[in-house]
């Protein structure tokens, strides 16, 4: 082994560093001596093994903080620290992480987690000051950095240290990591992007999307699809897989053809007959020096050349298992768990610094008692602050219950709750929303100025719960709801053509007036997608901005999350509605929850179209409504009846920050229309439904496809002496915000919800929103019926 070169430290950056903190690690990488070879410098080595050190207490301290019940659960990166320091060696700003639950030390590593905030996650402190990531809306482990602004404006995200918001299903991250490093490659090809400051996202397309991953996890097909799409794509994307041989407690046996992702990786190997590839790597967690020397010579090629990797990172170790849900030694061989503790990574990391002469044992023995002493102290300022707040409303609490009881109330069922709130170890939110509703029974016929200020006291902590839990299903950036609307102008005497023709003309305009605007799904290039409504809008625009995709709709949806989360407006087509089925999960789990779970941290403002409702069989034609309105909210569900609802749906979104699905009437592009003159300009709003026929004796309530069928009914009815009122819901999320629809109701006094949808499905949610949220039952002659599909 080539000795190691002391290299000058930078004034301001000691080994040791304030209590709570991480270690001072800048964002750069070892030198490089004249061959290319690193030269290590002895003092990033120990800030690196002092990193370690304190993200491996800081697992230690946290599994002993779930079994005190200080935390409810507890999942942790023990053992995977040193690959992870060698990672974020050759991170740089501007990059962007989508990994998973195991990557606390990388995140020490480049700045972007304190140790405090780490504990505060922990105990999911609902602060998001001391919370960055999610303000305790997801259990620990899971991190984020926030990368728009209160009001909802992107930072410079170029400038910093970047990590999408984690997901616990496991897998979901690799697609939107298609889409982060995609990104990279449009900034580089698109030159100039009018409407959108590049200079906040990207230098010359250098920056790298960086995934990590479990062995295990890479079992998923999402895992594959994101893989695949990586590689036929070329971009700079760096996975790494985090190998400890196990997914729980299901070895690699199990879950790998041949038990070794490297083999079954090797035909992705690009080489000079098949340039088109990833370079591959296999590396072991405890290698420090291996591992440094890796990730910098993979990184180096993945940001010049724009050519994926993907690292396997072989023996890493798991020394608790893999959460506080149970204990690995129940399915660990003795030799295995010997295994782990003779490779140990901060164990061989800490014999290869002696071997080296960089440190002592004495200098290495002091720096650890530093470092856990620092992790204790960080461990209980994270709980102070986190437990201050609820102490406070404790003391409140109970002083309105000694005023009650001064007041005449019940002081024996007062001192009751009294004693049982006050001695609480670890009080938490509901051990006093429980109190409060006590008292207040025990006081509900005795009605004094203390009875009314515990209910009043209660309702403002409601209002707080409200703001702490249940804010930012959409984010603080431009609201879709707040778009004015701008009807369609149809001048005299103008011709009617086919739907496909309207909406491709605002797809056009739309592509005009949005530089930043992509647009990509199966068959939407070259052919302008299967129903015409891109055509000849690739050889106008380009293959960047209007591509084709292989079939995969899972990745088409995480590409699309990815490039929104870059600065980007993608609008990501899954060819029919049954196959966004196949993107469910990534959109619901994903898109729709990211600015909720960041606490309007982040924000991907994806518009998915697709095409459905043909009423015919039951391929290409199917209703999947009931599971995607329940599954995807935090995104607008857009069901226009027609291509000019359509065309005005796409440019209010365009004008907005939110994400949304529109399904377009599958049996509607040669439907004839009229071609508003305004197509570019015309909007159409949001959650606000029209009435497309008056009538008297009952309202019908339905949405695209339908509104055709139930026009025709109503005509119908009306030989017979009916008179329905046919009302288009237009957007089933939002849903009539104004409540006109139960202006209808109060009208005719019946009510029927039509659609094609299963029973029990949009039908009944329509109903709900109508009788019982806005308060139909009172206005109804007669019980409200559902018409849809049979079952």
């Amino acid at each position: 082994m080539e000795s190691i070169s002391p290299t000058p430290r930078a004034e301001g950056t000691s080994p040791s560093s304030p209590a709570g903190e991480p270690a001072a690690v800048p964002l750069e990488s070892h030198d490089l001596d004249e061959t290319g070879n690193l030269r290590f410098s002895p003092m990033r080595v120990i800030d690196d093994y002092r990193v370690a050190v304190r993200s491996r207490e800081a697992s230690l301290l946290g599994w002993n903080e779930v079994f005190s019940g200080k935390a409810k659960f507890g999942i942790f990166g023990d053992g995977k620290e040193v690959a992870q320091l060698a990672m974020a060696q050759a991170f740089r700003r501007g990059d962007v992480r989508s990994g998973y639950y195991r990557d606390q030390t990388f995140m020490f590593a480049t700045g972007a987690l304190t140790l405090e905030q780490w504990f505060a996650q922990l105990y999911a402190h609902a602060d998001v000051e001391a919370e960055p990531a999610t303000a305790g809306r997801q259990m620990n482990s899971h991190f984020a950095t926030r990368m728009i602004r209160p009001e909802g404006s992107w930072r410079s995200v170029v400038d910093m240290v970047n990590s999408s918001a984690d997901g616990s299903p496991t897998g979901s991250q690799m697609p939107r990591l298609v889409g982060l490093a995609l990104a990279s490659k449009l900034y580089r090809q698109l030159d100039g992007l009018i409407g959108l400051d590049p200079s906040l996202f990207s230098k010359d397309g250098r920056e790298i999307a960086w995934g990590t991953i479990g062995n295990a996890s890479c079992a998923e097909g999402m895992f594959w699809e994101a893989i695949n799409a990586a590689g036929v794509l070329q971009i700079p994307m760096v996975v790494s897989i985090w190998d400890d041989g196990y997914g729980i407690s299901v070895p690699n046996e199990v879950q790998i053809t041949k038990q070794n992702l490297s083999s079954i990786l090797a035909g992705f190997q690009r080489s000079d007959e098949e340039p088109q590839g990833y370079d591959l790597y296999t590396v072991q967690g405890w290698d420090y020096r291996g591992l440094c020397d890796t990730y910098q010579r993979a990184a180096d090629v993945v940001r010049r050349e724009h050519v994926p990797a993907i690292l396997h990172v072989t023996e890493m170790t798991q020394p608790q298992g893999h959460s506080t849900s149970g204990s690995h030694k129940r399915y660990k061989s003795e030799e295995r768990l010997q295994f782990e503790t003779d490779f140990d990574p901060i164990r061989r990391m800490r014999q290869w610094i002696l071997d080296e002469g960089i440190a002592s044992d004495e200098e290495l023995d002091g720096w650890e008692k530093e470092d856990k002493a620092a992790v204790v102290e960080a461990r209980d300022l994270a709980w102070k602050a986190y437990q201050d707040p609820i102490d406070e409303d404790v003391q409140g609490f109970l002083a309105l219950l000694d005023e009650a009881k001064e007041g005449g109330g019940d002081a024996e069922g007062l001192d009751q709750i009294h004693r049982r709130v006050a001695g609480l170890k670890a009080p938490l939110r509901r051990d006093i929303m429980g109190g409060l509703l006590d008292a207040l029974i025990l006081l509900r016929d005795q009605p004094s100025p203390a009875r009314e200020k515990l209910a009043a006291w209660r309702r403002g902590l409601d209002e707080a719960g409200k703001e702490r839990y249940s804010t930012f299903l959409f984010g603080p950036g431009a609201s879709a709801l707040d778009v004015p609307e701008v009807a369609p102008e149809i001048p005299e005497g103008t011709g009617m053509v086919n739907g496909f023709q309207v909406v491709n003309a605002g797809f056009d305009a739309a592509l005009a007036r949005v530089p930043e605007l992509v647009a990509f799904g199966e068959d939407l290039g070259r052919i302008g997608d299967v129903n015409q409504g891109f055509a000849g809008l690739q050889e106008k625009y380009g293959d960047v901005r209007v591509a084709d995709t292989g079939i995969r709709e899972c990745t088409i949806l995480g590409q699309a999350i990815g490039l929104a989360m870059r600065g980007f407006r993608p609008l990501a087509e899954i060819q029919y509605l049954d196959y966004v089925l196949y993107a469910l999960q990534i959109m619901s789990d994903d898109l729709a929850t990211l600015t909720y779970r960041t606490h309007g941290g982040q924000k991907a403002p994806v518009i998915v179209r697709t095409r459905g409702h043909r009423l015919e069989g039951i391929w290409h034609s199917g209703s999947p409504m009931a599971g995607i309105l329940n599954l995807v909210r935090g995104m607008h569900v857009c069901v226009p009846r027609d291509m000019t609802r359509a065309a005005g749906f796409y440019n209010t979104l365009l004008r907005s920050d939110d994400p949304a699905l529109v399904v377009e009437v599958l049996n509607g592009y040669r439907v004839k229309e009229p071609m508003p003159a305004n197509i570019g300009e015309m909007t159409v709003p949001l959650g606000v439904p029209e009435v497309l026929r008056p009538g008297t004796d009952v309202s019908v309530v339905t949405y695209g496809a339908c509104c055709r069928i139930a026009m025709t009914a109503a005509e119908k009815l009306a030989l017979a002496g009916i008179e329905a009122e046919v009302i288009d819901v237009q957007t089933l999320l939002p849903f009539d915000r104004h409540g006109s629809i139960l202006e209808s109701l109060k009208r005719t006094n019946r009510i029927l919800f039509l659609d094609e949808d299963v029973p029990g499905g949009a039908t009944a949610f329509m109903l709900q929103e109508v009788v019982e949220r806005q308060g139909g039952f009172a206005w109804l002659d007669s019980p409200p019926k559902t018409l849809a599909a049979r079952s």
